[in-house]
């Protein structure tokens, strides 16, 4: 049976919600940034889980880092897009994270680009960002 999840981030915690290719959610749970603490529940699916959809936030680089490591099949969710759905958009962050898989599920996730990591400190250097001295 496929299975997608979904992941709704914070700064120190975050929201599991696993679906089944009925939309049924399986397992929703509230987890610790930590990678560990994301990956046992995971386990349990691992060679059933179609993928992994998590809203690109400022600090998705390492969630999304360790799942490609451990060779889940990540999508990063564009929450700009997502808004045009907002008026199915739920109230709180279980089901926001259920959301995500569900979106995945129906292959309507809008998603974003996850630069490879070699890519990555180019975006972030300040000198791009400097003003031209004339």
């Amino acid at each position: 049976m496929a299975i997608y999840a979904g992941i709704d981030l914070h700064s120190n915690s975050n929201f599991l919600s696993v679906v089944d290719s009925a939309g049924k959610i399986i397992e929703k749970r509230k987890l610790a940034n930590d990678v560990q603490a994301i990956l046992h529940p995971l386990a349990a699916y691992r060679e059933q889980v179609q993928g992994i959809a998590i809203e690109s936030t400022f600090n998705w680089y390492w969630i999304v880092d360790a799942l490609m490591d451990e060779g889940y099949r990540v999508h990063l969710a564009n929450p700009a897009a997502i808004q045009k759905y907002s008026g199915l958009k739920h109230s709180d962050d279980a089901s926001d994270a259920a959301w995500l898989a569900e979106m995945l599920r129906l292959g309507v996730l809008p998603e974003g680009y996850i630069y490879p990591k070699a890519e990555r400190p180019i975006l972030t250097c300040p000198a791009l960002f400097r003003p031209v001295e004339t």
